[in-house]
């Protein structure tokens, strides 16, 4: 069967740059990749991408393409011409386009023992509104890894040690042939860590090392919030074979305040008056985080009646001035009344009544509302 034409199976022109050749080239090694097509269509991928790796051969190199153009197949075949060089090649130009994706390169990176960076590990704070304002120094308790002292942290029977990995030879990976390419791999034997140890130790099975409980001093930032979270780094897990530790992230619960709401850096109070302060006014204390503050209450007060209290909320971790506090009227009625108490109302009322709708700044229009609810 006649071969078809170089240019035709990159999808390119034939004066298309070489940058151009080698982008059609990492499209379609990327479509055809043996990796990407299992199954029926195994078989077809592969062919079709050694027929795309065979053209970006021979039109990547300046005297095969040269000789192509002027020849063709002719002029690169290496039955017809020595120089020719057949796939020979193919470690340099698939390694160059797809060292990074197996992680395999070529030479010395990459081989070796695998080593990895320990979990990150998640402890939950709670802690109150006024720890959260002003910040503060705690002990947590979490978990550690500490050397076995049994075996000394070899993971070694006591009188035995560990061996080299016969699968891998110490290097903790093995190449595996996938195809006409191979890939490197954790070895399966001893999972990356290039020993295998025939009698563990029967404290810490193996492991060199048994979870103990570490005290950290953790300092608590003034103006924290709710969800925030605080990174301790390298308290995490330990990492495998000489890697980094994770890093532990402690993330801040806001305990429920018997009077505070916390919105952001401002805070949110309720405050209750009796029905004769809100109807002749006067002084009274509102509670803050830093002690008493007092508010002037107007003569007829009503019910949801806010006042704001600038600079009384929370310096956040983030802000340059701390938030306000605003504090929510509600007007109590008084309960189990005395009859005496009884009758003083019912004459206050009546006194009301006589006096019409200007002791009551919202009836007129609630009973306007009212008619028109009800047509």
């Amino acid at each position: 069967m006649a071969k078809r034409d170089f240019y035709e199976i990159l999808g390119v022109v034939k004066n298309a740059s070489d940058d151009d050749i080698k982008k059609a080239y990492r499209k379609l090694a990327m479509k055809h990749h043996p990796d990407r097509n299992q199954g029926d269509k195994a078989k077809e991928a592969e062919a079709k991408f050694k027929e795309v790796k065979e053209a970006y051969e021979m039109l990547s190199d300046p005297q095969k393409r040269a000789a192509y153009d002027q020849h063709g197949h002719a002029g690169v075949d290496p039955n017809m011409r020595g120089g020719a060089e057949g796939f020979g090649g193919f470690g340099e130009s698939f390694g160059d386009i797809f060292g990074d994706i197996f992680g395999g390169g070529r030479g010395g990176a990459g081989r070796g023992r695998q080593v990895f960076r320990g979990n990150d590990l998640s402890y939950a704070m709670e802690v109150t509104l006024e720890e959260a304002a002003h910040g503060k120094d705690a002990q947590i308790r979490i978990p550690s890894w500490e050397a076995c002292d049994t075996c000394t942290g070899t993971g070694a029977k006591p009188g035995t040690s560990a061996k080299t990995c016969s699968t891998c030879q110490g290097q903790g990976q093995v190449q595996m042939r996938q195809g006409f390419f191979s890939v490197q791999q954790t070895c399966p034997q001893c999972r990356g860590t290039g020993k295998i140890i025939p009698e563990p130790c029967g404290t810490c099975h193996g492991q060199g090392k048994l979870k103990k409980q570490k005290t950290l001093e953790v300092k608590i930032p003034a103006g924290i919030d709710d969800g925030m979270r605080i990174r301790s780094t390298g308290n995490g897990e330990p990492g495998t074979n000489g890697g980094p530790a994770g890093d532990l992230y402690i993330e801040i619960r806001l305990k429920k305040h018997d009077i505070f709401e916390r919105d952001g850096d401002d805070l949110h109070c309720s405050v209750p008056i009796g029905f004769s302060k809100a109807a002749l006014g006067g002084e009274i204390d509102v509670p803050t985080l830093s002690g008493k503050a007092a508010i002037d209450i107007p003569e007829g007060t009503q019910t949801g009646k806010q006042f704001r209290l600038r600079g009384k909320g929370i310096k956040g971790v983030r802000g340059s001035y701390p938030g306000d506090l605003y504090c929510h009227i509600t007007i109590e009625t008084p309960v189990k009344l005395t009859e005496h108490q009884r009758k003083l109302l019912k004459e206050f009322d009546e006194s009301l009544q006589k006096g019409g709708a200007k002791h009551s700044p919202t009836g007129d229009s609630w009973t306007d509302k009212l008619k028109s609810f009800f047509g």
